[in-house]
C-alpha cells in the first residue's frame, strides 16, 4: 500500500522530484468546461492524464442530487483504472483555476477509498514557475486495478443538514454575493441554507494562487467559530468548490464533511427553507 501523505498538498519542486524518482505515480490534469480537453491538449505537465470534471468526477442523478452528483462507483472505478491507478499508486491532481477543480478530484478519490492523493499547490502556474516544462504529448498509462470502496469519507444528507443548528456548523463556500442572495448565475433560487455561515473559498488562497499556510487558515476558521469541537459541514453550489474548502480545513487540521447536493440540491425541494442577507438566519 502507498503511504498516506501527511499533507494534502505537494509543491511543484516536490512533484518534479517525485516524477524523476519514478515509482507508482499518476498525475491527473483536472479541467472543467467545454474547453477543458482543448486546454489540456494545448499544454500540460508531462505524463499527466486528462480528467474531465463533468465527465469523470460526476454522474447522473435527480434534481435532489444537485447539479454535480457524485459519480457512480462502477463508473469512477473504470475511470481510475483507465488513468493507471492501482491500490499502491500515489496520485497528484492539479488544474489551472486555483485548485477548484482539482480539489473535487482530491476529495472524490479519497471518498472512493484511495488515500494517497495530493493536490499540486499553485497548479500548472506553480509548475512553470519552478522551471517545469509543458508538453502536448498525450500519455497512455497502463491500466490500473484499483477497487473503489465508496463512503471512505462521510457525507451528510439534507435531513442531517436540517438538524445542524443543534449539532454542528454549516459552511457556505460560495461567493458572498451568492450567499446573500444578491446574485445567482447558476441556480433558480438565490440565497443560502438557513443557519449557514459564509466562508468563500477564494479566501483560502494567497495572492500567489497557493493555499495560505496552515496557521493562517486555522485563524481564518477560528475567527468564524470553527474549532473542530462541532461537526463542520460544507456546501457550495453543486459540491465542487466545497471540496476546496474541505481541503483547506484539512490543511488547518480541522475535520470537515461534505453535503454533496449543495445549494442546487437543497432548492430542488420547495419545502426547504431559504435565507438571504448577511447573517446565518
Amino acid at each position: 500500500m502507498a503511504v498516506i501523505p501527511d499533507s494534502p498538498l505537494i509543491t511543484a519542486t516536490e512533484l518534479r522530484e517525485a516524477v524523476e524518482a519514478g515509482g507508482q505515480l499518476v498525475v491527473l490534469d483536472v479541467r472543467s468546461g467545454p474547453d477543458g480537453l482543448s486546454g489540456f491538449l494545448a499544454g500540460h505537465i508531462p505524463a499527466a492524464v486528462y480528467v474531465g470534471l463533468a465527465e469523470d468526477l460526476a454522474g447522473p442523478g435527480t434534481p435532489a442530487d444537485g447539479r454535480t452528483p457524485l459519480p457512480a462507483p462502477a463508473s469512477l472505478q473504470a475511470s481510475m483504472r483507465r488513468w493507471g491507478i492501482s491500490a499502491a499508486t500515489e496520485v497528484v491532481v492539479y488544474d489551472t483555476v486555483g485548485g477548484l477543480s482539482a480539489a473535487r478530484a482530491w476529495w472524490t478519490l479519497r471518498w472512493a477509498g484511495h488515500c494517497p492523493v495530493r493536490l499540486l499547490d499553485g497548479g500548472i502556474a506553480a509548475w512553470q514557475q519552478a522551471g517545469g516544462e509543458l508538453t502536448t504529448a498525450v500519455a497512455d498509462p497502463a491500466p490500473g486495478d484499483v477497487i473503489v470502496q465508496p463512503g471512505a469519507l462521510p457525507t451528510w444528507s439534507a435531513a442531517d443538514v436540517i438538524a445542524l443548528p443543534a449539532t454542528g456548523v454549516l459552511v457556505d463556500a460560495r461567493e458572498a454575493a451568492r450567499y446573500r442572495g444578491e446574485s445567482e448565475p447558476l441556480d433558480a433560487v438565490a440565497g443560502h441554507i438557513p443557519g449557514a455561515i459564509s466562508l468563500p473559498t477564494t479566501a483560502n488562497l494567497g495572492s500567489d494562487g497557493r493555499f495560505l499556510p496552515a496557521e493562517a487558515l486555522l485563524e481564518r476558521f477560528r475567527v468564524s467559530g470553527l474549532d473542530g469541537r462541532d461537526p463542520i459541514v460544507v456546501y457550495c453550489g453543486s459540491g465542487v468548490s466545497a471540496a476546496h474548502e474541505l481541503l483547506a480545513l484539512e490543511i488547518a487540521g480541522l475535520p470537515g464533511v461534505l453535503y454533496p447536493p449543495s445549494w442546487s440540491g437543497w432548492i430542488a425541494d420547495p419545502a426547504h427553507a431559504v435565507a438571504t442577507g448577511d447573517g446565518p438566519s
